[in-house]
């Protein structure tokens, strides 16, 4: 293994401690669930992992998102599936979604606060979500 100059010691440090907050879990309210089973991981959710992570990142929601894997959601037939839940807005199942849809979940149901319709596979029924 070759050796390591200081500065790039100090590059690896920041950018470990950018994984580390990204894992932080205290006093974030927004959670993206990604579902990470085999039938999910076979359909390109680590795509969509790494492109959630990125627009996140992106966007300057760190300090309020918490990304999370799961495993099989049991919606096999619309893999990869990423679930999103937030204050305000109903616990919404998306399916489908490759790294172009990731990324439209962050900027429009994280960021503007608006369901990407077309990619919904679950949520609670309107007469029992709590206004």
């Amino acid at each position: 293994m070759a050796k390591m100059t200081l500065d790039q010691l100090r590059k690896l440090r920041e950018e470990k401690k950018g994984d580390m907050a990204r894992r932080e879990t205290e006093g974030k309210t927004i959670q993206i669930i990604v579902g990470m089973g085999t039938c999910g991981i076979a359909a390109g959710a680590k795509a969509a992992f790494d492109a959630i992570v990125k627009t996140v990142d992106e966007s300057g929601l760190t300090s309020q998102v918490v990304i999370r894997q799961t495993g099989c959601m049991g919606l096999c037939h619309v893999e990869p599936t990423v679930e999103v839940v937030m204050p305000g807005m109903p616990a919404t199942i998306y399916g489908r979604v490759d790294a172009d849809v990731a990324a439209e979940i962050v900027k429009k149901h994280i960021v503007g606060k608006t369901l990407v319709d077309k990619h919904i596979y679950d949520r609670p029924a309107v007469d029992i979500v709590k206004k």
